[in-house]
């Protein structure tokens, strides 16, 4: 039996930290894991915008209601399903993903979560644990499954080396340069080959 370990957002879903600065018009906020590979740097820097800013958890949220999955994320994910078992990694919340999740027909998500106070304010982030991706992965490999995971960021590196396939599906010019022993897809008929080619090999 093979598991696929999908990334989230750059995956499935639009960059939700992106989308965001571009409603506030907080150019900082544009930063992701695509840029600065230390997740905890990144994160701290978010929570203190946020703060500075003044902006609350359902401020994030009224962006993540305007948005929907990328285009052919859905037919993508339900053709994968049909093939394999599928499960989503992600580095994201699970107060920022339930809008996707639905719109996606529920597929299995393991993410992080996010501390809130009465005030609506985030104050601090979760892990669920850390580097939660590739530990997933091996988790699966030592239960006998097969892995092939795909993701398009430095967070997700870890998670495609565990792998007994990983892809970089359309990555910044950055990762593909520093980690070049991965395939890369520019859309999903590309992720689709590649996976399946995998699949044949493992």
């Amino acid at each position: 039996m093979i598991v696929a370990c999908l990334d989230l957002e750059g995956v499935l879903i639009p960059e939700i930290w992106i989308n965001f600065a571009d409603k506030t018009g907080i150019k900082e906020l544009r930063l992701t894991t695509r840029d600065i590979p230390d997740y905890d740097v990144l994160m701290k820097k978010r929570l203190g915008i946020l703060k500075e800013h003044n902006l609350k958890l359902k401020d994030i949220q009224d962006v993540i209601a305007t948005l929907s999955p990328l285009d052919g994320a859905a037919d993508f994910l339900n053709w994968l399903r049909s093939e394999m078992q599928v499960v989503i990694l992600s580095d994201t919340f699970s107060e920022f993903a339930k809008p996707f999740m639905k719109q996606l027909v529920w597929p299995t998500l393991f993410c992080h979560s996010l501390e809130v106070n009465s005030s609506g304010d985030v104050v601090n982030y979760k892990l669920r644990m850390k580097d939660q991706k590739r530990a997933a992965v091996e988790a699966f490999r030592s239960i006998n499954l097969s892995t092939i995971a795909a993701g398009d960021s430095y967070n997700d590196t870890s998670m495609l080396g565990a792998a007994d396939a990983g892809i970089l599906f359309c990555p910044p010019d950055n990762v593909i340069k520093e980690f070049p022993q991965f395939p890369v897809a520019l859309d999903y008929q590309e992720l689709r080959r590649l996976i399946e080619t995998s699949r044949t090999k493992i």
